[in-house]
């Protein structure tokens, strides 16, 4: 699982990563053995099923606070992006490589209009000019990667048995591209399958829906505190209602995260609220956390990091979150950690599935599985529900 901030300079992109993978380095482990300078680890937040169960749980990864489960998720910051990228502008082809392996996109956008298209301070700038133009350059490069080599592959199906959505799915897999997408996108842009008679307008319409299949985006409006960003907020909600636009201040998280890492105030992540220390604050600290409350919270519930986040997660993933265990009538693992994982699967996954994500010894010994709260046996194609606790039983 890797999500992808991406967006222009000085729009807070780099503000937005470091408030998202700051409780790593305070409170969290994580299972990610190799962290490049670039990536870092966020976490998604869920209600975990300890109150449900009156428990405490012990999280292998990750961690939980008053109940809210935090699961772990590779973050990628990614250099930043101005037009032209894809022809190689600014640090373009190094902001196209980082993108290849990113599931999802959080495209972070100065909302306020106070940065022009290479990040430089303006006025009255249009940042509905930023969506359109990230969504150019990932659909000029993704049909850069097939264009130049069209005519060729074209060729090579005519005169071979090579299968045409087998071939496109190979061309296209180092973007994690599945053949199942390319079904989809085909569909959608009520295209044939023998992609030999498609011309130029029809090619880059497919790769356009390829785009929003395989690197779907999020809108992170940031610096939603300052002036003009709540008029500019309307009018990109009433452009791209498709979209999903969540008003955001990265800055604001990161202050929060900082005083709370520093026991200064107790917050939650993507919380409403905060409690302050006063004793361990000065007035410059306590006048600067009124105004997050005041101008953030109040108004908008929230900083929008965490929202960011979850809705990638949830919203364009539909992912779910499921707990395994070993023993349904504790909910442990073998050394009595209650609920100690929490494992992010794509839509539609199995039981089955579920025991090969654990370890492929599991799902090669596979039974059956056992539903935690109900205590029913499940077959292997039992659909996994959001929340599910799971004992997998073996061979």
């Amino acid at each position: 699982m890797l999500i992808g901030i991406v967006g222009k300079p000085n729009v807070g992109k780099s503000t937005f990563f470091k408030a998202s993978t700051l409780a790593e380095v305070a409170i969290a482990s994580y299972p990610f053995t190799t962290i490049k300078a670039n990536e870092g680890v966020g976490f998604i937040k869920v209600k975990c099923p300890e109150i449900e169960k009156k428990l405490k749980c012990k999280p292998n990864h990750g961690f939980c606070i008053s109940g809210w489960r935090f699961i772990p998720i590779k973050l990628l910051d990614v250099a930043g992006l101005v037009p032209g990228a894809h022809a190689g502008k600014g640090l373009g082809n190094k902001f196209l490589d980082d993108l290849r392996q990113a599931d999802a996109l959080i495209h972070v956008i100065d909302v306020s209009g106070t940065t022009n298209e290479e990040g430089k301070l303006t006025k009255d700038y249009d940042p509905s000019k930023d969506i359109k133009f990230l969504q150019e350059e990932i659909d000029k490069w993704f049909y850069g990667i097939i264009g130049e080599d069209w005519k060729l592959l074209v060729r090579k199906i005519q005169v071979t048995d090579v299968k045409p959505l087998e071939e496109l799915a190979r061309k296209f897999s180092g973007l994690k591209i599945t053949e199942e997408m390319i079904k989809e996108a085909i569909k959608n842009c009520a295209l044939k399958e023998e992609f030999v008679s498609w011309n130029d307008e029809q090619l880059f319409s497919f790769v356009q829906e390829l785009r929003k299949l395989s690197k779907p985006m999020i809108i992170a409006a940031n610096k939603c505190d300052m002036p003009q960003a709540k008029e500019n907020l309307k009018k990109l909600q009433e452009e791209f209602p498709e979209m999903i636009i969540v008003s955001c201040s990265a800055e604001s998280e990161l202050a929060l995260r900082e005083a709370a890492r520093d026991s200064k105030i107790d917050y939650v992540p993507g919380s409403n609220e905060f409690a302050m220390h006063d004793d361990k604050l000065s007035e410059k600290q306590k006048k600067g956390l009124e105004f997050v409350k005041d101008k953030i919270l109040e108004i908008y519930n929230s900083t929008g990091v965490q929202r960011c986040l979850n809705k990638a997660i949830f919203s364009l993933l539909k992912y779910i979150v499921v707990y395994p265990v070993e023993n349904e009538n504790h909910f442990t693992d073998g050394k009595n950690n209650v609920l100690p994982d929490a494992f992010l699967l794509p839509p539609n996954s199995s039981a089955l599935d579920l025991a090969y994500v654990i370890h492929t010894d599991i799902g090669n010994a596979f039974i059956a599985a056992i539903d935690a709260r109900t205590h029913k046996r499940l077959a292997r194609d039992y659909e996994l529900k959001e929340g599910d606790i799971i004992r997998i039983m073996t061979k």
